[in-house]
């Protein structure tokens, strides 16, 4: 199984914010520079994660945003599994029409069976256990901020 690019910023985002110092408000521009990806990605990834509430948002000039309880609770199964909005992996249909073999086609069951079993196996991963201190540590000393804990 693949993840989408979207799916992968939205936990990196969730990964360094959960190893960010308890109650630290990172920016999005901190949060793009710590995982290496584009502004307006990581806008997106942050809007899709605070609808989730999987992190809160604090508005005004020394705002920013941290992970939620529910946050650090999230398993990365669970968020991707809310993220991935295709209901088949594969397209049935093309500019040509419906493919001739849709009907009693046994492989988008197998694929919806196996992308299941991938998101169960990640179930039991919780995000905010994934970041570790030598890991993190080199990230926050680029960004300027404390070091984790």
């Amino acid at each position: 199984m693949r993840i989408n690019a979207f799916s992968d910023v939205c936990l990196r985002a969730l990964m360094l914010l959960s190893a960010a110092p308890d109650g630290e408000l990172m920016t999005t521009q901190a949060i793009a520079d710590g995982v290496g990806t584009p502004y307006n990605h990581v806008s997106k990834a942050v809007l899709k994660l605070r609808g989730l509430g999987l992190i809160e948002a604090v508005r005004g000039r020394s705002g920013g945003v941290r992970i939620s309880p529910a946050g650090r609770a999230a398993t990365v199964g669970g968020v991707l599994r809310t993220l991935d909005a295709r209901e088949d992996l594969v397209d049935c249909e093309s500019a040509h029409g419906d493919c001739p073999m849709n009907n009693n086609c046994g492989l988008r069951g197998a694929l919806r069976r196996a992308r299941e079993a991938f998101y169960r196996e990640l179930d039991s991963v919780v995000v905010s256990t994934l970041p570790h201190q030598s890991q993190m540590e080199p990230v926050f000393v680029t960004l300027l901020t404390r070091r984790p804990a």
